[in-house]
C-alpha cells in the first residue's frame, strides 16, 4: 500500500517509528514511567529498551502489551472478554466500531486481546487534539495511530474525511490492517453510545461501488466496553454540569489528565464484548430507505450491537434504583454494595470545584452509570 498520499495521517513506518523512540528514550518522564511499568528494574531500563527498539512490532511486545497488562494487574479487579469468534471470522479485514469511554484504554484493551490470541493488531484512529504534546504524538504514532484531524473550517473538514475514509478503506480492504474506530467523536460522557451518522457517511465517501457492497467489505464490527467504575466519571459529571450554562472549554492539558486518570483510575471489573458483524442482508434493508434514512438504518444496527454487548454492573443497577427512586434492581446488590458505592460518589465530588451544584452533579453522575441499564430495558 503507498502511503505517500496519507503519510500526514498515518501511523508511522517502523523508520518513523525508531526515529521516535529514540526520542522517546531521552524525555525527563521516561525515568518514572519505567519505574511503573517495570518496578523491578532499574529507572533506566525503559530508555534502555527503547533505544533498542527498531520496529513498531517489537514496540508493542516489548512495551505496550506490557504497559496494557500493568495497568489491568493495577487497576482493574478482573478484565474479561467475549465474541472472539466473531473477530477471527472476518480473517484480519474490519473495522472495529466501539463505544467510547476512555480516550486511551478501550482501543489498547482490544489491542492486548489480540496479542494475547496471536491475531494482527489493529490501527486505530485518534483525535489530533491529543498531539498537542510531542512526546504523546511519537509516542501514540508509532502505536498505528491513524490521526484524525478536528477543528477545522467546514471545507477542511471535508477535505480531510475524504482522506481519512480513502485510507481507512485502502487499508481494510488490502488485508494491511483492520481498524479501530470509535462510534462517536469524543468519549461519551452521559452513558448513552450512540453511532454518529456523520461517521458512517464519511465511510462510504469513499467507495466505488454500490451502497451494499461499499459496506459490505468493510466489515463492520461493533464491539462494547463496560466499566464497573467509569473512567474520568466526576470529570465527565462536571463538564455536562458547566455546559449547561456556558461553553465548556477544555484546560490546555486536560486531555493529558484524562489520559492519566483513566489509567490510574480504580475501574473494578471490566469487559469487552465483541459483537457480531454487520450482514449482508441487513445492510440490503437498509439500502432500501431513502438516502439518508440508509445511514440512519445502519446506525441503529451497530447501536443495537453495542447496547446488546453491555455488561452490567452492580454500580449501573445501584445508580438506577437511586435515579429513579426504585428497588427493580435491589437483587443485584447488598446494602452493603450501596453504602459503598455512595461513599465513592461523595469521595468522587471531592475531586471538583465547591461551587458547582451537587444536586445537579450527582443527577448527571448517576445517569452516567444507570443509563446504561436504560437503554438494555428499551431495546425490549
Amino acid at each position: 500500500m503507498d502511503l505517500t498520499e496519507f503519510s500526514d495521517i498515518a501511523p508511522f513506518t517502523d523508520e518513523e517509528a525508531d526515529a521516535a523512540l529514540t526520542r522517546l528514550s531521552n524525555h525527563p518522564n521516561t525515568k518514572w514511567i519505567s519505574k511503573f511499568i517495570f518496578p523491578d528494574k532499574p529507572e533506566t531500563f525503559l530508555g534502555e529498551v527503547l533505544r533498542n527498539i527498531h520496529t513498531v512490532d517489537q514496540f508493542q511486545s516489548v512495551v505496550m502489551a506490557k504497559a496494557i497488562q500493568w495497568v489491568i494487574d493495577t487497576s482493574m479487579t478482573d478484565f474479561s472478554y467475549d465474541g472472539l469468534e466473531n473477530l477471527q471470522a472476518l480473517d484480519g479485514k474490519y473495522i472495529a466500531m466501539s463505544n467510547h469511554r476512555d480516550i486511551i484504554l478501550d482501543p489498547a484493551l482490544v489491542q492486548i486481546i489480540l496479542q494475547q490470541n496471536h491475531l494482527p493488531e489493529t490501527q486505530i484512529c485518534v483525535g489530533d487534539n491529543l498531539l498537542k504534546f510531542k512526546s504523546v504524538e511519537l509516542l501514540i504514532r508509532s502505536n498505528r495511530m491513524i490521526k484524525v484531524i478536528r477543528g477545522i473550517s467546514a471545507r477542511e473538514l471535508y477535505l480531510s474525511s475524504q482522506l481519512l475514509s480513502r485510507y481507512i478503506r485502502e487499508t481494510v480492504t488490502s488485508g494491511t490492517s483492520s481498524v479501530w474506530i470509535a462510534q462517536r467523536q469524543g468519549r461519551t460522557k452521559d452513558g448513552l453510545d450512540t453511532t454518529e451518522q456523520g461517521l458512517l457517511k464519511m465511510l462510504d465517501m469513499s467507495g466505488t461501488k454500490g451502497f451494499v457492497e461499499n459496506f459490505k467489505e468493510l466489515n463492520i464490527l461493533p464491539m462494547s466496553i463496560s466499566y464497573e467504575y467509569e473512567p474520568c466519571d466526576v470529570m465527565k459529571a462536571r463538564e455536562l454540569l458547566i455546559s449547561r450554562s456556558q461553553k465548556y472549554v477544555k484546560g490546555e492539558t486536560e486531555d493529558l489528565e484524562s489520559i492519566m486518570t483513566g489509567i490510574r483510575q480504580p475501574k473494578g471489573h471490566v469487559h469487552l464484548t465483541i459483537g457480531k458483524p454487520l450482514t449482508e442482508e441487513e445492510i440490503h434493508e437498509a439500502s432500501l430507505c431513502d438516502k439518508n434514512d440508509r445511514y440512519q438504518q445502519i446506525r441503529h444496527l451497530v447501536d443495537r450491537r453495542v447496547i446488546e454487548g453491555y455488561k452490567l454492573w452492580k454500580t449501573n443497577y445501584m445508580a438506577y434504583d437511586m435515579v429513579y427512586a426504585t428497588d427493580k434492581y435491589a437483587a443485584e446488590y447488598t446494602p452493603e454494595d450501596l453504602e459503598a458505592f455512595k461513599s465513592y460518589v461523595a469521595k468522587q465530588f471531592l475531586r471538583v470545584e465547591p461551587n458547582l451544584n451537587r444536586m445537579d452533579l450527582a443527577d448527571i453522575f448517576l445517569h452516567i452509570y444507570s443509563n446504561p441499564v436504560l437503554a438494555k430495558e428499551q431495546l425490549d
